[in-house]
């Protein structure tokens, strides 16, 4: 069926641009996913997917530029022992990077990929599984512009946690990065991601978690007011293997984060979380997760906050497809909003698809305000009303939160969830 013409009119502009260079392998990938792209077209705001955000920014040919935010914080995750790895504007900085080869795992630049045996016939397959049944065009237009980003061969365990910093320095930046992490049975990988990286910026990753492995993923994105973002995890989950992402968002104009998850091993666990606080009619924060559960006997959960206030819009899209066989099925989702105001919005679309009959599965989404209750209580003891509702707003993003293992890293975040929203207290 041919394309409508103002998505053939997006998907050429992008198209248009030259692949990046890179051995046969690479250049392989990348124009088959340009294929996946061309066939598929880019997403507009009437497909079923993004009915609830609009897409017209994270298509167009040219990124909108975005004000430099400075901040005198230190960097998140600055106190963590971490191998740092620093990107500036989508490009690896090596002077301000630490060395890879302290990670205790073999870390690659997609830049400087050349025989990475291991993620020939990796990379960019798990994206293009993520295509049934739900088109992702934007993750396969990642796969085929990102010029950078690094391949992450888990072969023992990772003695410290590897930390993507993404910084940016020119207003108008548009970026797209792709990563690849493998982890080999047994193994541990501890993965930290933050900033803001760019006016656009998109990112795929690829995560093959081996039987019996274990990978932890917590992710700060950039304050920078005028952002877009867009980012896509793909994880493919072999027998008794965890999977545990959290996701903290401050601020952005736009921000876009798909989760796709394929569980394939018997007793295997999926845990994907997320807190989001946004102020401001430009907020526009969209988590969309699609959990497939193909194996027996696993667990997933989906736990998602959102605190908005002053006109700022929160979208939730959540399924768990339990196809036939997959029987001990233990699947849990949740979704709900902080409102502040009368004028912020929550959009919610929880979905259970099931195909098993000896499964447990619940979802919920709820809307509300501030209890009136609690915060009389609060200030009846002498509780300043800021403070009252600033203790308030943490104890109901907390389920998130708690979905962090490392009690370090969950601390780090809630200090400057803490701080930003006294900032914001009106």
């Amino acid at each position: 069926m041919a394309l409508d013409q103002r998505r053939t009119v997006a998907t050429d502009a992008r198209l248009a641009a030259s692949l990046p260079a890179g051995p046969a392998w690479l250049t392989t990938a990348r124009q088959a996913a340009a294929d996946r792209v061309a066939a598929m077209g880019l997403p507009v705001r009437r497909d079923e997917y993004w009915r609830y955000t609009d897409p017209t920014t994270l298509v167009a040919r040219d990124a909108v530029p975005a004000d430099l935010l400075a901040v005198g914080d230190d960097p998140e995750f600055s106190g963590i022992d971490a191998v740092c790895l620093v990107f500036v504007d989508g490009v690896f900085d090596a002077t301000q990077s630490d060395d890879p080869k302290l990670a205790g795992a073999t870390v690659t630049r997609l830049a400087d990929a050349q025989d990475a045996a291991w993620a020939d016939g990796l990379l960019g397959q798990l994206e293009a599984r993520g295509q049934t049944p739900v088109a992702r065009p934007l993750a396969a237009l990642t796969t085929a512009m990102a010029a950078d980003g690094v391949l992450i061969h888990v072969t023992g365990q990772a003695g410290r946690a590897i930390h993507l910093r993404y910084d940016r320095r020119d207003a108008a930046a548009d970026v797209a990065l792709h990563h690849v992490v493998k982890l080999e049975a047994g193994t541990t990988l501890t993965l930290l991601e933050s900033g803001a990286g760019a006016a656009r910026f998109a990112s795929n990753m690829e995560v093959d978690v081996a039987d019996g492995a274990t990978f932890h993923h917590v992710r700060a994105q950039g304050r920078d007011h005028g952002r877009r973002m867009n980012t896509h995890t793909f994880t493919r989950i072999g027998a008794d293997a965890t999977f545990k992402s959290f996701t903290l968002s401050v601020n952005g104009a736009l921000t876009r984060n798909d989760c796709i998850m394929e569980i394939m091993g018997d007793h295997a666990t999926a845990h994907v979380a997320g807190a989001s606080v946004g102020d401001g009619d430009a907020f526009h924060h969209d988590d969309t997760i699609f959990i497939t559960h193909d194996a027996v006997g696993c667990e997933s959960r989906q736990v998602f906050k959102k605190v908005l206030r002053n006109g700022a819009v929160g979208v939730f899209q959540g399924k768990i497809l339990v196809k036939h066989g997959a029987q001990k099925t233990d699947g849990y989702q949740i979704s709900q909003s902080l409102l502040l105001d009368g004028d912020s919005q929550f959009l919610a679309k929880p979905e259970l698809e099931i195909y098993a009959d000896d499964v447990a599965c619940s979802h919920g989404s709820t809307s509300g305000a501030i209890d009136e209750d609690a915060l009389f209580y609060l200030r009846s003891r002498g509780v300043p009303h800021r403070t009252a509702t600033t203790l308030l707003t943490l104890s109901f993003l907390a389920e998130a939160l708690q979905e962090i293992a490392d009690e370090a890293l969950a601390d780090d975040l809630r200090d400057r969830l803490a701080g930003w929203l006294d900032r914001h207290a009106h």
